[in-house]
Protein backbone atom coordinates (compact mmCIF):
# COMPACT_ATOMS: atom_id res chain seq x y z
CA UNK A 1 0.00 0.00 0.00
CA UNK A 2 1.41 3.62 -0.47
CA UNK A 3 -0.21 6.94 0.62
CA UNK A 4 0.78 8.98 -2.25
CA UNK A 5 0.90 13.08 -2.60
CA UNK A 6 -1.22 14.06 -4.97
CA UNK A 7 -2.56 17.17 -6.44
CA UNK A 8 -5.98 18.63 -6.37
CA UNK A 9 -7.16 18.57 -10.03
CA UNK A 10 -8.80 21.38 -11.74
CA UNK A 11 -11.88 18.98 -12.38
CA UNK A 12 -11.55 17.85 -8.20
CA UNK A 13 -11.88 21.39 -7.28
CA UNK A 14 -14.46 21.82 -9.81
CA UNK A 15 -16.51 18.88 -8.17
CA UNK A 16 -16.10 20.74 -4.70
CA UNK A 17 -16.80 24.36 -5.64
CA UNK A 18 -20.36 22.89 -7.96
CA UNK A 19 -21.57 19.62 -6.62
CA UNK A 20 -24.86 18.83 -8.16
CA UNK A 21 -26.62 20.06 -4.82
CA UNK A 22 -24.90 22.05 -3.05
CA UNK A 23 -21.07 23.09 -1.70
CA UNK A 24 -19.72 25.63 1.47
CA UNK A 25 -16.96 26.80 3.05
CA UNK A 26 -16.21 23.99 5.63
CA UNK A 27 -15.85 21.28 2.50
CA UNK A 28 -13.21 23.41 1.12
CA UNK A 29 -11.23 24.14 4.08
CA UNK A 30 -11.42 20.59 5.14
CA UNK A 31 -9.69 19.82 1.65
CA UNK A 32 -7.54 22.31 2.12
CA UNK A 33 -6.31 21.57 6.09
CA UNK A 34 -5.93 17.99 4.68
CA UNK A 35 -3.83 18.20 2.01
CA UNK A 36 -1.90 20.98 3.49
CA UNK A 37 -1.16 19.21 6.73
CA UNK A 38 -0.47 15.33 5.74
CA UNK A 39 1.25 16.68 2.48
CA UNK A 40 2.62 20.12 3.06
CA UNK A 41 0.89 21.86 0.15
CA UNK A 42 -2.02 24.00 -0.24
CA UNK A 43 -4.56 22.84 -2.89
CA UNK A 44 -7.87 25.20 -2.66
CA UNK A 45 -7.95 28.76 -3.13
CA UNK A 46 -9.24 31.21 -0.39
CA UNK A 47 -11.21 33.39 -2.60
CA UNK A 48 -13.33 30.20 -3.59
CA UNK A 49 -13.74 29.30 -0.20
CA UNK A 50 -15.18 32.84 0.90
CA UNK A 51 -17.21 32.57 -2.14
CA UNK A 52 -18.68 29.54 -0.91
CA UNK A 53 -20.39 30.21 2.18
CA UNK A 54 -23.71 31.26 0.32
CA UNK A 55 -24.33 26.93 0.23
CA UNK A 56 -24.78 24.02 2.40
CA UNK A 57 -24.33 20.33 1.18
CA UNK A 58 -27.74 18.14 0.82
CA UNK A 59 -27.11 14.60 -0.31
CA UNK A 60 -30.61 14.54 -1.73
CA UNK A 61 -31.66 11.66 1.11
CA UNK A 62 -34.03 12.12 3.32
CA UNK A 63 -34.38 10.24 6.97
CA UNK A 64 -36.25 10.72 9.59
CA UNK A 65 -35.14 10.18 12.90
CA UNK A 66 -37.09 7.61 14.53
CA UNK A 67 -38.63 7.44 17.68
CA UNK A 68 -35.80 6.22 19.22
CA UNK A 69 -32.49 4.34 17.56
CA UNK A 70 -32.36 0.69 18.14
CA UNK A 71 -30.01 -0.45 15.66
CA UNK A 72 -27.32 -3.34 14.71
CA UNK A 73 -23.67 -2.89 14.06
CA UNK A 74 -23.16 -3.83 10.67
CA UNK A 75 -19.57 -4.84 8.90
CA UNK A 76 -18.72 -3.93 5.32
CA UNK A 77 -18.76 -7.55 4.28
CA UNK A 78 -22.44 -7.62 5.39
CA UNK A 79 -23.39 -4.51 4.34
CA UNK A 80 -21.72 -5.54 0.60
CA UNK A 81 -22.72 -9.23 0.94
CA UNK A 82 -25.90 -11.61 1.08
CA UNK A 83 -26.45 -11.28 4.92
CA UNK A 84 -27.51 -7.78 3.99
CA UNK A 85 -31.10 -8.73 2.80
CA UNK A 86 -31.37 -11.05 6.05
CA UNK A 87 -30.29 -7.33 8.28
CA UNK A 88 -33.35 -5.32 6.04
CA UNK A 89 -35.49 -8.60 6.80
CA UNK A 90 -34.55 -7.88 10.44
CA UNK A 91 -35.24 -4.26 10.19
CA UNK A 92 -38.72 -4.93 7.91
CA UNK A 93 -39.76 -7.76 10.78
CA UNK A 94 -39.12 -6.75 13.93
CA UNK A 95 -38.72 -2.68 15.90
CA UNK A 96 -35.39 -2.42 15.23
CA UNK A 97 -34.46 0.72 12.91
CA UNK A 98 -31.04 1.67 11.99
CA UNK A 99 -27.71 0.31 11.16
CA UNK A 100 -24.35 1.09 12.34
CA UNK A 101 -21.96 0.46 9.39
CA UNK A 102 -18.43 0.09 9.02
CA UNK A 103 -16.92 2.62 6.58
CA UNK A 104 -13.46 2.93 7.76
CA UNK A 105 -13.17 -0.52 9.42
CA UNK A 106 -10.84 -1.86 12.55
CA UNK A 107 -7.67 -1.96 10.12
CA UNK A 108 -7.87 1.57 8.49
CA UNK A 109 -9.30 0.15 5.69
CA UNK A 110 -12.36 2.02 3.61
CA UNK A 111 -14.88 -0.62 3.06
CA UNK A 112 -15.80 0.50 -0.29
CA UNK A 113 -13.59 1.74 -3.57
CA UNK A 114 -13.77 6.28 -3.23
CA UNK A 115 -14.83 7.54 -6.90
CA UNK A 116 -11.96 8.91 -9.06
CA UNK A 117 -12.35 12.54 -7.84
CA UNK A 118 -12.34 11.64 -4.31
CA UNK A 119 -9.69 13.20 -1.85
CA UNK A 120 -9.45 9.31 -0.48
CA UNK A 121 -8.80 7.77 -3.75
CA UNK A 122 -4.75 8.37 -4.16
CA UNK A 123 -4.22 6.84 -0.56
CA UNK A 124 -5.30 3.34 -2.31
CA UNK A 125 -7.15 2.05 0.96
CA UNK A 126 -10.12 1.23 -0.22
CA UNK A 127 -11.55 -2.14 -0.45
CA UNK A 128 -14.79 -3.39 -2.39
CA UNK A 129 -17.13 -4.84 0.05
CA UNK A 130 -19.52 -2.14 -0.13
CA UNK A 131 -19.73 -2.54 -4.69
CA UNK A 132 -22.50 1.16 -4.63
CA UNK A 133 -23.03 2.60 -1.19
CA UNK A 134 -25.20 4.90 -2.81
CA UNK A 135 -27.54 2.19 -3.63
CA UNK A 136 -27.34 0.82 -0.38
CA UNK A 137 -28.43 4.14 1.34
CA UNK A 138 -31.15 4.82 -0.96
CA UNK A 139 -32.35 1.13 -0.14
CA UNK A 140 -32.19 2.48 3.32
CA UNK A 141 -33.85 5.46 2.69
CA UNK A 142 -36.91 3.67 1.06
CA UNK A 143 -37.29 1.17 3.94
CA UNK A 144 -36.74 4.30 6.27
CA UNK A 145 -33.65 2.34 8.55
CA UNK A 146 -31.19 5.15 9.51
CA UNK A 147 -27.92 4.83 8.52
CA UNK A 148 -24.96 5.66 10.82
CA UNK A 149 -21.44 5.49 9.71
CA UNK A 150 -19.12 3.77 11.77
CA UNK A 151 -15.19 5.83 11.42
CA UNK A 152 -12.73 3.66 13.73
CA UNK A 153 -10.21 6.36 14.44
CA UNK A 154 -6.77 5.77 16.13
CA UNK A 155 -6.82 2.07 15.68
CA UNK A 156 -5.31 1.99 12.31
CA UNK A 157 -2.95 -0.52 11.33
CA UNK A 158 -2.99 0.90 7.23
CA UNK A 159 -1.86 4.40 8.10
CA UNK A 160 0.67 3.34 11.05
CA UNK A 161 2.44 0.95 8.45
CA UNK A 162 2.26 3.95 5.71
CA UNK A 163 3.32 6.73 7.71
CA UNK A 164 5.16 5.41 11.07
CA UNK A 165 6.11 9.40 11.70
CA UNK A 166 2.27 9.26 12.84
CA UNK A 167 2.25 6.17 14.91
CA UNK A 168 4.30 5.09 18.26
CA UNK A 169 7.33 3.77 17.70
CA UNK A 170 9.91 1.42 19.67
CA UNK A 171 13.04 -0.69 18.28
CA UNK A 172 11.31 -2.99 16.22
CA UNK A 173 9.35 -0.62 14.04
CA UNK A 174 5.37 0.40 14.37
CA UNK A 175 4.37 -0.55 17.89
CA UNK A 176 1.45 -3.06 17.68
CA UNK A 177 -0.47 -4.76 20.79
CA UNK A 178 -0.77 -8.26 20.84
CA UNK A 179 -3.24 -8.49 18.30
CA UNK A 180 -1.18 -7.45 15.97
CA UNK A 181 -2.76 -4.18 15.44
CA UNK A 182 -0.93 -0.28 15.41
CA UNK A 183 -2.50 2.87 16.65
CA UNK A 184 -1.87 6.42 15.04
CA UNK A 185 -1.26 9.30 17.30
CA UNK A 186 -4.28 11.55 18.67
CA UNK A 187 -1.36 14.36 18.77
CA UNK A 188 -1.30 14.62 15.67
CA UNK A 189 -3.78 17.08 14.03
CA UNK A 190 -2.58 15.47 10.44
CA UNK A 191 -4.44 12.10 11.48
CA UNK A 192 -7.35 14.36 13.00
CA UNK A 193 -7.83 15.80 9.34
CA UNK A 194 -7.02 12.23 7.65
CA UNK A 195 -10.32 11.09 9.94
CA UNK A 196 -12.24 14.13 9.32
CA UNK A 197 -12.26 13.63 5.85
CA UNK A 198 -13.05 10.07 6.07
CA UNK A 199 -16.22 11.22 7.99
CA UNK A 200 -17.53 14.19 5.33
CA UNK A 201 -17.09 11.66 2.45
CA UNK A 202 -19.49 9.72 4.22
CA UNK A 203 -21.40 12.30 5.41
CA UNK A 204 -21.55 13.20 1.41
CA UNK A 205 -22.75 9.94 0.98
CA UNK A 206 -25.98 10.24 2.63
CA UNK A 207 -25.45 8.80 6.45
CA UNK A 208 -27.00 10.80 8.87
CA UNK A 209 -24.51 9.95 11.68
CA UNK A 210 -20.82 10.01 11.94
CA UNK A 211 -19.82 7.19 14.70
CA UNK A 212 -16.60 7.50 15.77
CA UNK A 213 -14.77 4.46 17.43
CA UNK A 214 -11.70 4.08 19.03
CA UNK A 215 -10.66 7.41 19.62
CA UNK A 216 -8.34 6.74 22.38
CA UNK A 217 -4.99 5.78 23.31
CA UNK A 218 -4.02 2.45 22.94
CA UNK A 219 -5.16 0.31 26.22
CA UNK A 220 -2.08 0.47 28.93
CA UNK A 221 -0.94 3.42 27.03
CA UNK A 222 0.30 4.87 30.34
CA UNK A 223 2.54 1.52 30.89
CA UNK A 224 4.33 1.89 27.95
CA UNK A 225 4.56 5.40 27.05
CA UNK A 226 8.43 5.60 28.15
CA UNK A 227 8.87 2.65 25.26
CA UNK A 228 7.59 4.45 22.59
CA UNK A 229 8.60 6.79 20.45
CA UNK A 230 6.34 9.81 19.26
CA UNK A 231 5.60 13.50 18.89
CA UNK A 232 3.18 15.89 20.76
CA UNK A 233 2.96 17.88 18.31
CA UNK A 234 1.15 21.15 19.12
CA UNK A 235 0.78 19.49 23.16
CA UNK A 236 5.07 19.42 23.28
CA UNK A 237 4.92 22.63 25.18
CA UNK A 238 1.54 22.25 27.49
CA UNK A 239 1.29 22.77 30.66
CA UNK A 240 -0.47 19.90 31.34
CA UNK A 241 0.77 16.41 32.98
CA UNK A 242 0.93 13.21 30.75
CA UNK A 243 -2.81 12.18 31.66
CA UNK A 244 -4.57 15.39 31.09
CA UNK A 245 -2.45 16.12 27.97
CA UNK A 246 -3.72 12.82 26.28
CA UNK A 247 -7.68 13.39 27.78
CA UNK A 248 -7.57 16.79 26.04
CA UNK A 249 -5.99 15.81 22.89
CA UNK A 250 -9.11 12.89 22.70
CA UNK A 251 -11.60 16.07 23.87
CA UNK A 252 -9.88 17.98 21.57
CA UNK A 253 -10.66 16.09 18.14
CA UNK A 254 -14.12 15.21 19.32
CA UNK A 255 -14.68 18.94 19.53
CA UNK A 256 -12.61 19.55 16.20
CA UNK A 257 -14.48 16.51 13.94
CA UNK A 258 -17.99 18.25 15.42
CA UNK A 259 -17.17 21.82 14.23
CA UNK A 260 -16.01 20.26 11.06
CA UNK A 261 -18.83 18.54 10.27
CA UNK A 262 -21.54 20.81 11.22
CA UNK A 263 -22.41 22.59 7.37
CA UNK A 264 -23.52 18.45 6.71
CA UNK A 265 -26.33 18.36 8.78
CA UNK A 266 -24.71 15.14 10.61
CA UNK A 267 -25.05 14.30 14.17
CA UNK A 268 -21.66 12.86 15.93
CA UNK A 269 -21.24 10.29 18.16
CA UNK A 270 -18.68 8.33 20.37
CA UNK A 271 -18.07 4.91 21.59
CA UNK A 272 -16.53 4.90 24.81
CA UNK A 273 -15.63 2.62 27.37
CA UNK A 274 -17.67 1.60 29.96
CA UNK A 275 -16.24 2.20 33.21
CA UNK A 276 -14.95 5.40 31.36
CA UNK A 277 -18.38 6.63 33.16
CA UNK A 278 -17.34 5.37 36.53
CA UNK A 279 -14.21 7.50 36.76
CA UNK A 280 -13.07 10.93 36.73
CA UNK A 281 -11.44 9.87 33.49
CA UNK A 282 -9.88 7.10 31.99
CA UNK A 283 -6.04 7.84 32.46
CA UNK A 284 -4.07 5.65 30.39
CA UNK A 285 -6.19 5.92 26.82
CA UNK A 286 -7.75 9.39 27.31
CA UNK A 287 -10.72 9.46 27.69
CA UNK A 288 -12.71 11.58 30.00
CA UNK A 289 -17.06 10.93 29.63
CA UNK A 290 -17.94 14.35 30.72
CA UNK A 291 -15.99 16.04 28.44
CA UNK A 292 -16.03 13.83 25.12
CA UNK A 293 -20.10 14.09 26.05
CA UNK A 294 -20.09 17.90 25.91
CA UNK A 295 -19.09 17.59 22.22
CA UNK A 296 -21.32 14.93 20.73
CA UNK A 297 -24.70 14.61 20.41
CA UNK A 298 -25.23 10.51 20.73
CA UNK A 299 -22.78 9.05 23.29
CA UNK A 300 -22.17 5.39 22.79
CA UNK A 301 -21.07 3.54 26.05
CA UNK A 302 -20.00 -0.13 25.48
CA UNK A 303 -21.49 -1.44 28.51
CA UNK A 304 -21.64 -5.34 27.14
CA UNK A 305 -21.74 -7.86 30.74
CA UNK A 306 -18.92 -9.49 29.74
CA UNK A 307 -16.28 -6.70 29.50
CA UNK A 308 -16.66 -6.23 33.28
CA UNK A 309 -15.04 -7.61 35.99
CA UNK A 310 -16.55 -7.65 39.60
CA UNK A 311 -18.09 -4.14 39.32
CA UNK A 312 -20.58 -2.75 41.04
CA UNK A 313 -20.37 -5.79 43.21
CA UNK A 314 -21.24 -8.30 40.85
CA UNK A 315 -19.01 -11.04 40.76
CA UNK A 316 -19.55 -12.35 37.55
CA UNK A 317 -21.46 -9.63 35.09
CA UNK A 318 -21.99 -11.32 32.24
CA UNK A 319 -24.41 -14.17 34.29
CA UNK A 320 -26.45 -11.46 35.73
CA UNK A 321 -27.17 -8.91 32.13
CA UNK A 322 -29.86 -7.16 33.71
CA UNK A 323 -28.33 -6.23 37.06
CA UNK A 324 -25.16 -4.85 35.47
CA UNK A 325 -27.03 -2.58 32.99
CA UNK A 326 -28.93 -1.08 35.75
CA UNK A 327 -26.21 -0.11 37.88
CA UNK A 328 -24.30 0.67 35.04
CA UNK A 329 -27.59 3.10 33.64
CA UNK A 330 -27.21 5.07 37.56
CA UNK A 331 -23.69 6.09 37.02
CA UNK A 332 -24.33 7.41 33.54
CA UNK A 333 -27.58 9.24 34.20
CA UNK A 334 -25.66 10.87 37.52
CA UNK A 335 -22.65 12.15 35.52
CA UNK A 336 -24.57 12.92 32.13
CA UNK A 337 -27.72 15.17 34.74
CA UNK A 338 -24.15 17.57 35.53
CA UNK A 339 -24.12 18.34 31.99
CA UNK A 340 -25.78 21.71 30.88
CA UNK A 341 -26.48 19.97 27.33
CA UNK A 342 -26.36 16.16 27.63
CA UNK A 343 -26.09 14.01 24.86
CA UNK A 344 -28.66 11.39 23.89
CA UNK A 345 -27.33 8.27 25.36
CA UNK A 346 -27.33 5.49 22.70
CA UNK A 347 -25.57 2.19 24.58
CA UNK A 348 -23.98 -0.56 22.88
CA UNK A 349 -25.62 -3.53 24.76
CA UNK A 350 -23.65 -8.06 23.95
CA UNK A 351 -25.48 -10.14 21.45
CA UNK A 352 -22.83 -12.62 21.50
CA UNK A 353 -21.67 -15.86 24.17
CA UNK A 354 -18.45 -14.20 25.72
CA UNK A 355 -17.34 -18.32 25.97
CA UNK A 356 -13.78 -16.95 26.31
CA UNK A 357 -14.56 -16.05 29.91
CA UNK A 358 -14.10 -20.06 30.65
CA UNK A 359 -16.88 -22.34 32.18
CA UNK A 360 -19.09 -21.00 35.08
CA UNK A 361 -17.95 -17.16 34.27
CA UNK A 362 -20.59 -16.67 31.11
CA UNK A 363 -23.70 -17.76 29.70
CA UNK A 364 -24.97 -18.23 26.33
CA UNK A 365 -26.32 -15.21 25.11
CA UNK A 366 -29.65 -15.03 23.03
CA UNK A 367 -33.39 -13.27 23.48
CA UNK A 368 -33.61 -13.23 26.95
CA UNK A 369 -30.59 -11.80 27.94
CA UNK A 370 -30.96 -9.30 25.38
CA UNK A 371 -33.95 -8.28 26.45
CA UNK A 372 -32.82 -8.30 30.56
CA UNK A 373 -30.46 -5.50 28.81
CA UNK A 374 -32.96 -3.55 26.92
CA UNK A 375 -35.34 -3.93 30.19
CA UNK A 376 -32.55 -2.40 32.65
CA UNK A 377 -32.14 0.72 29.94
CA UNK A 378 -36.02 1.13 29.18
CA UNK A 379 -36.32 1.55 33.07
CA UNK A 380 -33.53 3.88 33.41
CA UNK A 381 -35.06 6.15 31.12
CA UNK A 382 -32.60 5.12 28.23
CA UNK A 383 -34.97 4.37 25.02
CA UNK A 384 -31.53 3.83 22.42
CA UNK A 385 -29.15 1.41 22.42
CA UNK A 386 -27.48 -0.55 19.47
CA UNK A 387 -26.21 -4.26 19.32
CA UNK A 388 -23.12 -5.59 18.76
CA UNK A 389 -22.12 -9.07 17.39
CA UNK A 390 -19.28 -8.84 15.33
CA UNK A 391 -20.09 -11.65 12.66
CA UNK A 392 -23.61 -9.63 12.66
CA UNK A 393 -25.80 -12.79 13.16
CA UNK A 394 -28.79 -11.09 16.18
CA UNK A 395 -30.51 -13.71 18.35
CA UNK A 396 -33.72 -14.62 16.96
CA UNK A 397 -37.60 -14.17 18.62
CA UNK A 398 -36.47 -10.65 20.97
CA UNK A 399 -38.97 -7.93 21.87
CA UNK A 400 -36.82 -5.16 21.30
CA UNK A 401 -39.46 -2.82 22.87
CA UNK A 402 -39.98 -4.08 26.25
Amino acid sequence: MTFKKWIVSSAIVATLIFPTTAVFADELKSAKDFTERTYGFTAVDEDIVAASTLFRFDSGLAFTYPDAIRGVYVTGHSAGGARFKDLLNLMDTTDLNAMVIDIKDDFGELTYMPAEDSPLKPLEIGKSYIKNPREMLEILEEKKVYPIARVVVFKDTALANAKPELSFVDDSGVWKNRRGEAFVNPFMKEVWDYNVEVAIEAAKMGFQEIQFDYVRFPEGFENRVDKVKFSMGEYENSDLDAVQRRVQAVTDFVAYAREKLKPYDVKISVDIFGYAATLPEAPGIGQNFGKISENVDVISSMIYPSHWTSYFGIAKPDLEPYRLVKEYAKVENATLAKLENPPISRPWIQDFTASYLGAGNYKKYGATEVEAQIKALNESGIKEYLLWNAGNRYSPGVDYTP
